[in-house]
C-alpha cells in the first residue's frame, strides 16, 4: 500500500551495517552533512544550526569504541536531528525566533539531548521550526521554509518542519521534535514519516522552550514504528523494549465518527479507505463509534485554548521589549491569552478533565482509535499568503491531532500513501498511559499495510 517517504535506510538498518562493519559512523555523518550543505537542496532551511565539527569528532568516537570492542548504546553512531526548541549548554535556544538571539546561553543540555548523547547519537545540528512552536504549517519567515520532500512548492507542515524535511531528505536518521496540537504528527504525515506522541508525563520537557504546559509532548520522527519505539525509549530514559507483536485479527479498532472525518479531500479519503479495508481483510474488526464527545473541542478552542494563556504567560515580558522582531502571525495568537479570564481558564480545565474522562469511558472496550491523521494533504505555501486562508488552513490541519493531546492521550501516525501520491498518514491513538500498546499495535499494522 505504501513506503517510506524516501528510500534512505531506517536507524535499525544503519545500526545493522555499523554492526557488521558496511558502514562507520564517520562516513554516515559525512555523508549526512554533505547533503545539508548541498546549494540545491534544502539544508539551509531545515536547519538554523549545524554542529559540523562537533559531530564528526562524536562520530569518529562511536567508531573508537567500536573497534575497541565497547558496546556502544542503542542510537551509538546514528545521526540524530533536534528541533531548535531544546537546550544545548553553551548557546542560545532560540525556538526558530530572532527575538532569542541575544539570550543568554543554556547552561546545560536539555534532559532530552543528554539521553540521546549517552545512547550514543550524534547530535547532527538544530531543526528549524514554526517561531514558537506556534502553527501547523511550519512557515518560518525569519529563516526561511523548508519545502515538503514530495512537492517542493507545499508546506512540510509545523511545527517541526525541519524536523520531518531532516529525515525525508536524508539529513538524519531520525529527528526530534514537539507536539502540542499535533507538531510531530503533522509535519510526519505531511511527509510521509511515522511520528510518535507519548502522553505528555512520559519524556521529561525540562529545557524545552514550552508552548503550553498543558498541552506539550516530546517525540520522535523516524521512518519506521520500530526506530520510534528505540528513540521514545531512549527519551525517557528506559530500557529499549521488545514488543511483542499483536495480531491483527485481534484487535478491536474505533473508528470516531464525530468531527474527524468531517470534510476529508479525495486523496485522503481513498487511502483511508484503502488502509481500512486492508485491515479488515487482515481480520481486524473495525467498528464505526459516535464519539459525540470529541464534538466539545472546538469550546475548548473557542478563546485560544490552553496554548494561548500559558504561552502569553511565558511571553508577556519578551513581547513587551521585542513584539516587533515576533511573526505577527505567531504574536497574535499569543496575545490572544492576555484577554483570558481566570473564570475561563478554570472552566477549560474542568471540562477537559471531564472530557478525558468520558473518552475512556467510551473507548473501553477497544484496542485503539483510528483516523485520519490530517483531512487534507500538504497544501502550497502560495496558499498561505493570504490571512484568512491561513487561519483557515491552520486550523484544519490542527483539528485531527490536536483531540489527542486534549485528551492526553499518546498516537502515531503511519504513512498511507501510493508510491507515488501525496502523503497521507493514518492515526492510531489511545488513552493516557497506553504508549506501548499503541506502538506495538502499530508495528503490526505497519507489517500488514506495508504488505
Amino acid at each position: 500500500m505504501s513506503g517510506q517517504a524516501s528510500r534512505q535506510p531506517t536507524v535499525a538498518e544503519l545500526t545493522t551495517l555499523l554492526r557488521e562493519g558496511r558502514s562507520n559512523s564517520r562516513a554516515l555523518t559525512d555523508e549526512a552533512l554533505a547533503r545539508i550543505a548541498d546549494p540545491a537542496g534544502e539544508g539551509k532551511r531545515a536547519f538554523l544550526k549545524v554542529y559540523a565539527e562537533p559531530a564528526r569528532a562524536a562520530a569518529e568516537a562511536q567508531d573508537s569504541f567500536r573497534q575497541a570492542g565497547i558496546a556502544g548504546g542503542p542510537l551509538a553512531g546514528i545521526p540524530i536531528s533536534i528541533k531548535d526548541l531544546f537546550d544545548v549548554a553553551g548557546e542560545p535556544t532560540t525556538a526558530g525566533s530572532t527575538a532569542l538571539r541575544d539570550a543568554p546561553p543554556a547552561r546545560h543540555d536539555a534532559p532530552i539531548v543528554t539521553r540521546l548523547r549517552q545512547a550514543g547519537a550524534v547530535i547532527i545540528g538544530k531543526t528549524n521550526m514554526t517561531e514558537f512552536a506556534y502553527s501547523a504549517v511550519g512557515i518560518n519567515p525569519h529563516f526561511g521554509t523548508p519545502g515538503n520532500p514530495h512537492d517542493r512548492a507545499c508546506i512540510p507542515g509545523g511545527s517541526s518542519s525541519g524536523a520531518a524535511v531532516s529525515v525525508a531528505d536524508g539529513f538524519a536518521a531520525a529527528a526530534i521534535g514537539s507536539d502540542t496540537g499535533g507538531s510531530v504528527r503533522i509535519p510526519a504525515a505531511l511527509c510521509g514519516l511515522t511520528g510518535f506522541k507519548p502522553t505528555q508525563s512520559r519524556i521529561t520537557r525540562a529545557g524545552a522552550v514550552p508552548l503550553s504546559t498543558t498541552l506539550d509532548s516530546i517525540g520522535p520522527l523516524a521512518l519506521s514504528v520500530a526506530d520510534c519505539v528505540l528513540l521514545d525509549a531512549v527519551l525517557a530514559g528506559e530500557e529499549v523494549p521488545v514488543l511483542d507483536a499483536i495480531p491483527v485479527d485481534r484487535l478491536c479498532l474505533a473508528i470516531p465518527q464525530t468531527l474527524v472525518l468531517d470534510g476529508l479531500d479525495d486523496a485522503v479519503a481513498a487511502a483511508f479507505t484503502r488502509a481500512c479495508s486492508t485491515l479488515s481483510r487482515a481480520g481486524a474488526r473495525l467498528v464505526d463509534v459516535t464519539l459525540s464527545e470529541l464534538g466539545e473541542l472546538p469550546a475548548l478552542n473557542a478563546k485560544g485554548g490552553f496554548a494561548a494563556a500559558e504561552a502569553y504567560r511565558w511571553h508577556a515580558t519578551l513581547l513587551e521589549r521585542r513584539a516587533a522582531e515576533y511573526d505577527p502571525r505567531v504574536s497574535g495568537r499569543i496575545l490572544r491569552g492576555r484577554e483570558m479570564s481566570a473564570a475561563h481558564y478554570l472552566e477549560i480545565g474542568e471540562r477537559r478533565a471531564a472530557l478525558i474522562a468520558a473518552v475512556a469511558r467510551a473507548t473501553a472496550g477497544f484496542d485503539a482509535m483510528l483516523m485520519p491523521t490530517l483531512p487534507i494533504v500538504a497544501p502550497p505555501i502560495a496558499a498561505f499568503a493570504d490571512e484568512a486562508e491561513y487561519t483557515r488552513l491552520n486550523l484544519l490541519l490542527l483539528r485531527n491531532t490536536t483531540v489527542i493531546n486534549q485528551l492526553d492521550g499518546c498516537a502515531i501516525t503511519l504513512p498511507i500513501q501510493r508510491t507515488g501520491e501525496a502523503p497521507v498518514g493514518l492515526t492510531l491513538a489511545g488513552n493516557r498511559g497506553s504508549d506501548r500498546t499503541i506502538l506495538a499495535i502499530a508495528g503490526s499494522i505497519e507489517a500488514i499495510l506495508r504488505g
